[in-house]
């Protein structure tokens, strides 16, 4: 790609910019780009009084006013975007892409930055394989104040990636490159669902369990009681990703757990479960993404899931205590 395409300024769509929305939108506006977000009204009014900013491990930026539009429904929006990027939680993709569709609202894809698996079958139902792109983050975004976010930590580049595995989209091969250049590594894979199912078992492993126990990723891998859950959950996610016909960057569930111990339970020991942030926060969580969507496959293909049948069943009793309890 000439470098003249990749200055070439284009215009997103961010659908649901919590942190992410609003750190990865920032920095698309300070590279040069036009970039409308729907987000709450609550974060609009701050905004638009202080401005949007982005600190921490990738350094500092600062989105241009003239760049950013602000709006609180999607009839707002100019009507056409070359990327549209979904950062809602997964429980509110298929509302998303209804909403989206409604609106007439067009692209020239689709992308979605979210947690767990399914949310990129949502896309290729609502938009067709060409325009729908998966994405992977692995790094951490924490709202400080409305419009002042913190990354605190990242551990890989992100990884986009069109629907059909083998194949680099255009249009992924361009956002890598805008996103790079706007301050965060970003890779075009030929595979995303592989990145997908890896970033599965590390949130299966540690997501639901932290939030069911109120503890840090740590507490969980030093007890031998809850390590001995965890490897349960690997074997059953590993297995269902094999038997979905699906591939990971390892071997076999073995040789995931010594990088898991070994790597990244270290780099994340201190770390807490957003399912719990959730909880604390009486809002849904992600589980029917996470090991709801390995129980719910595994059912599909005859494959016992125990551990994951449970730890889903807890964590959907946690919420509803939490619905009764405000109610």
């Amino acid at each position: 790609m000439s470098e003249n395409a990749q200055h070439q300024e284009m215009s997103f769509l961010i659908y649901g910019a919590g942190a992410l929305g609003q750190a990865i939108g920032c920095m698309l506006a300070q590279s040069g780009h036009k970039v409308d977000m729907l987000l709450r009204p609550r974060f609009i009014e701050q905004i638009r009084a202080n401005g949007l900013q982005v600190d921490g491990v990738l350094g500092q930026f600062q989105a241009p006013p003239d760049n950013i539009g602000l709006i609180d429904i999607l009839a707002k929006a100019q009507g056409e975007y070359d990327y549209i990027l979904i950062t809602t939680k997964s429980y509110d993709t298929r509302a998303a892409t209804q909403d989206i569709k409604n609106n007439s609202i067009k692209a020239g894809a689709v992308v979605s930055l979210q947690n767990g698996c399914g949310n990129l079958e949502e896309l290729v139902a609502a938009f067709g394989t060409e325009c729908s792109l998966g994405g992977r983050v692995i790094t951490g975004f924490e709202i400080d104040s409305p419009g002042q976010i913190n990354i605190s930590v990242t551990a890989d580049a992100i990884h986009v990636g069109g629907s059909v595995a083998g194949l680099i989209p255009q249009t992924a091969t361009k956002l890598a490159a805008a996103i790079t250049m706007a301050g965060h590594a970003c890779l075009a894979v030929t595979d995303i669902h592989a990145s997908l199912y890896a970033k599965l078992l590390y949130n299966c492993a540690l997501n639901p369990l932290g939030a069911i126990l109120g503890v840090h990723y740590g507490a969980l891998a030093d007890n031998s009681d809850t390590r001995s859950i965890i490897d349960g959950i690997i074997d059953e996610t590993f297995n269902v990703i094999m038997a979905l016909g699906g591939s990971t960057p390892w071997k076999n569930a073995d040789e995931y757990r010594s990088v898991f111990y070994n790597q990244l339970i270290p780099a994340t020991y201190s770390h807490r479960a957003s399912m719990l942030q959730d909880l604390e926060s009486d809002k849904p969580t992600e589980v029917e993404a996470l090991v709801g969507y390995v129980s719910e496959k595994g059912r599909e293909m005859n494959l016992a899931t125990p551990v994951c049948d449970l730890v889903a069943a807890m964590v959907r009793f946690k919420e509803t205590c939490n619905r009764v309890h405000g109610q």
